[in-house]
């Protein structure tokens, strides 16, 4: 059974109601006067009472007519604040915005985003939920997901917002007792901390001018969370294989060391992710500039790639 709509023809009445003329109706609803007519008619049929009274000259209300535009005069203007209420979340940084990120790249670069973007935002909230797995945007109900990941899903938008590579490190503490890997082929002999989440599995890829090197490895440790991979490496566990943006400090304080630096592995492409929808709120898109902004100066989340810095010296 077809549901009515209990609004259809209501404006189009109230439009020749305060105008006394469906042409001004018409002109006021930029709608064609047909149309107004014909929505109107169909009101009254519906509703089973005649509202206006028609001649080839005036056009007044009859008594129900009358009584039905005093009864929506407490409606409408609920309906327009409705309205209002509801475009202001296309128009206005307001509201409330569900996001998802990775642990290892959401718990310090995404969290301290959010502090930052919060203070200049007094009118929006934010709920984060970190985890290593891709979120159904549409079925779980986020507004957002912050992805570091090589590949996504079809049926997304997406916004490139930093990039990081991906580098072999180790502990000074590790090394000490060990012959430094100086070939790919070399961390064979090696403990290998991995990261189970890997597109490749098992396997590190390493490129060199035009040669390319493929190392199947046996971890000693494997982990879906870049911090737990990132503990162990610090601890002098074995070599890690990690984006900058979870072992950038840890390089730069000297806590680790960074190995096969003359070989490329890959860059991890950073996306804010949404769902394929051309109304996007206002809060989200005035969140994801001001994230984009502020991950693209941060060292460990800059595109280093010769593909990269090619692009930019023809800038």
């Amino acid at each position: 059974m077809k549901t009515l709509d209990p609004l259809a023809g209501v404006s189009a009445f109230l439009a020749v109601a305060e105008t006394l003329s469906f042409s001004k109706a018409a002109e006021r609803l930029d709608m064609s006067r047909p149309t107004v007519s014909a929505q109107v008619q169909d009101l009254e049929k519906r509703l089973g009472i005649r509202l206006l009274q028609r001649t080839t000259r005036v056009v007044s209300l009859t008594e129900a007519g009358e009584a039905y535009r005093l009864a929506l005069a407490d409606v409408m203007p609920q309906l327009r604040e409705a309205e209002r209420a509801a475009t202001s979340f296309q128009k206005e940084a307001i509201g409330r915005i569900r996001v998802s990120a990775p642990p290892d790249l959401g718990a310090d670069h995404v969290t301290q985003s959010i502090a930052a973007f919060l203070k200049l935002n007094p009118g929006i909230s934010i709920e984060l939920s970190l985890s290593p797995d891709a979120v159904n945007l549409v079925e779980e109900r986020f507004d957002l997901a912050i992805r570091g990941t090589i590949s996504l899903e079809p049926n997304v938008v997406t916004r490139k917002i930093g990039a990081s590579p991906i580098v072999v490190c180790a502990s000074p503490d590790y090394l000490a007792d060990r012959d430094r890997p100086l070939h790919p082929e070399d961390l064979a002999t090696h403990a290998c901390l991995h990261f189970s989440k890997l597109r490749w599995g098992r396997v590190w890829h390493f490129s060199q001018a035009e040669t390319e090197r493929r190392v199947a490895i046996q971890p000693r440790f494997e982990s879906n969370d870049g911090r737990s991979l990132l503990a162990a490496a610090l601890h002098g566990a074995g070599i890690a294989l990690l984006p900058m943006y979870v072992v950038g400090p840890s390089l730069r304080a000297g806590e680790l060391v960074r190995l096969l630096d003359d070989w490329e592995i890959a860059t991890i492409p950073i996306h804010a992710v949404y769902p394929a929808n051309r109304h996007i709120a206002a809060k989200v898109r005035t969140f994801v500039r001001f994230l984009a902004d502020r991950l693209s100066q941060h060292p460990d989340l800059l595109d280093t790639s010769p593909a990269a810095q090619a692009g930019r010296g023809a800038e």
